[in-house]
C-alpha cells in the first residue's frame, strides 16, 4: 500500500499512456544508447584500467567515504590534472554523475537575488539544480538569443539615475552545447559575445557534446575555442566515454568554492579506484584517437554514420524541418547535426506504437513520452553510434517510413 495521493498520480499516468517501466538489457540493435563511440564496451579500455590498478598496487573496491573524509584516494588529484590538461581548462572537479554536478553546480553557486537565465529544453538536471537556489530564474525560449537579450534587460537590475554605482547582482546564462531531446546546438559564439556584453557567467552543459565534437572529442566549446568565454562547462563520462561520474571545469577558484558549497559533492562517497582508472584510460583513448587512420577512428566513423543518415532520411522522402518551422500536427525530423535525431510522432499512444514495432523488427529505439517532452512534441529518439553499419541505418529508417510518411 502506498498513500492514496500517490496512487492517484500513477493512476493518471496510465491513463496517459505515460507509465515508466524498468526494461531489461536486450540484444537489439542499439539506436538508443548515448554509447556513440562504443567505448562501453571497448575491452582494450576493460583491460588498461585494470592493469592500471594494478600497476599502481591499488586492489580497492571502494572509496570508503566522502572526498572531504577519507574517499580522496590518489586517482582523484592525477584524472583531475588530466581532465584539465585535455580541456584546457585551469581546474577541474569530477563529481559521481553529471546529475550530481549540475545539482551541485546550481543549488549552491547562484546567490540570492542573483539571476539564472536557462534555456527552455534544460535537462532535468539543470533544472532541478535552479529549483534548489535561492536565485530567481527565468527560462528563455529554445536557442533565441533575442528573447535571452530581452530577459536580461527586463531583470537586470537598474542603476538609479544620479547614483553611479555597480550592482551585485550575477547574471548565469545556461545552455546545453548539443540538447538531448533535439540533437541541436545554440549558436555558442553568439552566446558567449552577449554573455560577455552584459557581464553575464555562462554555464554551458557539454554532455552529448563530449567525445563527438571537436579534435579528439574535446567537445564543442573548446572546438570554438571560447575556453576562455565559459564561466563553467559541465563534462560527463556516462556517455560517448563509456564510462561513470562527470566533472565541473573552470578556475581554481570555482572549484575551491564547489569543494565548501555543493552539498552533492560534499555529502556523497566518492568514486571507487575503479571508476577514476576507466576515466584516465578512455581519455588516453580519445588522445591516440587522431593517430589512427579513419577506417579505425571511432570519432571519424560516427561522423560518416550521421552523414549517411540525413543523407537515408532524405532518400527515403522522410521530412527534416529545421528547428521551428514545424506545425502543429506534422510529423518529421527535427534538423541536427549531432549524434542524436529525433522524429516526431504525436501522441503517447501512437509514438509507443511506432517504437514496439520497430523493436519487434530487432532495432533498440526509444519512444520519448509527455511529460518528458512538451504534449504534441512526443517523438522516437535515435542515437547513432561509431559501430552502427549503413546497412542497419538503412533498415531502421525503412521501417520508420511505413509508419510516418
Amino acid at each position: 500500500m502506498i498513500p492514496k495521493k500517490l496512487q492517484q498520480k500513477l493512476e493518471a499516468r496510465k491513463a496517459d499512456n505515460a507509465l515508466r517501466y524498468l526494461g531489461v538489457q536486450n540484444n537489439l540493435v542499439d539506436f538508443s544508447s548515448n554509447d556513440y563511440l562504443g567505448f562501453s564496451e571497448n575491452e582494450v579500455i576493460f583491460n588498461n584500467a585494470h592493469e592500471f590498478l594494478i600497476g599502481k598496487n591499488i586492489k580497492r573496491n571502494g572509496a570508503t567515504g566522502s572526498r572531504l573524509l577519507s574517499g580522496n584516494h590518489e586517482l582523484y588529484g592525477l584524472v583531475e590534472k588530466q581532465i584539465c590538461n585535455f580541456h584546457n581548462s585551469e581546474a577541474a572537479l569530477i563529481f559521481n554523475s553529471g546529475y550530481d554536478a549540475n545539482i551541485g553546480f546550481f543549488s549552491s553557486v547562484p546567490q540570492r537575488g542573483d539571476i539564472i537565465l536557462y534555456d527552455e529544453y534544460s535537462h532535468a538536471s539543470i533544472r532541478d539544480g535552479i529549483q534548489l537556489s535561492n536565485a530567481k530564474a527565468y527560462k528563455f525560449k529554445h536557442n533565441d538569443l533575442e528573447n535571452l537579450e530581452d530577459l536580461i534587460h527586463r531583470h537586470s537590475v537598474p542603476i538609479a539615475i544620479g547614483i553611479v554605482s555597480e550592482s551585485n547582482t550575477a547574471i548565469y546564462i545556461v545552455t546545453e552545447s548539443v540538447f538531448s531531446m533535439d540533437g541541436d546546438s545554440p549558436d555558442l559564439i553568439k552566446l558567449s559575445k552577449l554573455s560577455n556584453k552584459h557581464h553575464a557567467f555562462l554555464v554551458v552543459d557539454e554532455a552529448h557534446a563530449m567525445g563527438v565534437f571537436g579534435e579528439r572529442g574535446k567537445g564543442l566549446i573548446q572546438h570554438l575555442n571560447l575556453e576562455n568565454a565559459v564561466f563553467a562547462r559541465i563534462v560527463t563520462f556516462g556517455k560517448a566515454m563509456g564510462c561513470h561520474g562527470a566533472a565541473i571545469l573552470g578556475s581554481d577558484g570555482l572549484k575551491q568554492y564547489l569543494v565548501n558549497f555543493a552539498r552533492s559533492f560534499i555529502y556523497t562517497t566518492a568514486l571507487p579506484p575503479h571508476s577514476l582508472a576507466s576515466i584516465h584510460v578512455a581519455y588516453n583513448e580519445l588522445v591516440i584517437l587522431n593517430d589512427r587512420d579513419k577506417l579505425h577512428n571511432p570519432i571519424q566513423q560516427l561522423y560518416k554514420n550521421i552523414q549517411f543518415f540525413k543523407t537515408e532520411i532524405e532518400r527515403l522522402g522522410l521530412k527534416v524541418f529545421p528547428f521551428g518551422e514545424m506545425s502543429a500536427g506534422q510529423r518529421g525530423f527535427i534538423e541536427s547535426h549531432s549524434a542524436i535525431h529525433c522524429c516526431i510522432v504525436l501522441g503517447n499512444e501512437q509514438v509507443k506504437f511506432v517504437a514496439k514495432r520497430i523493436q519487434e523488427a530487432g532495432f533498440d529505439v526509444k519512444p520519448i513520452l509527455s511529460p518528458t517532452v512538451q504534449e504534441g512534441q512526443e517523438r522516437l529518439r535515435f542515437c547513432l553510434h561509431a559501430f552502427n553499419s549503413k546497412e542497419e541505418i538503412t533498415q531502421v529508417l525503412k521501417l520508420l517510413a511505413t509508419f510516418v510518411k
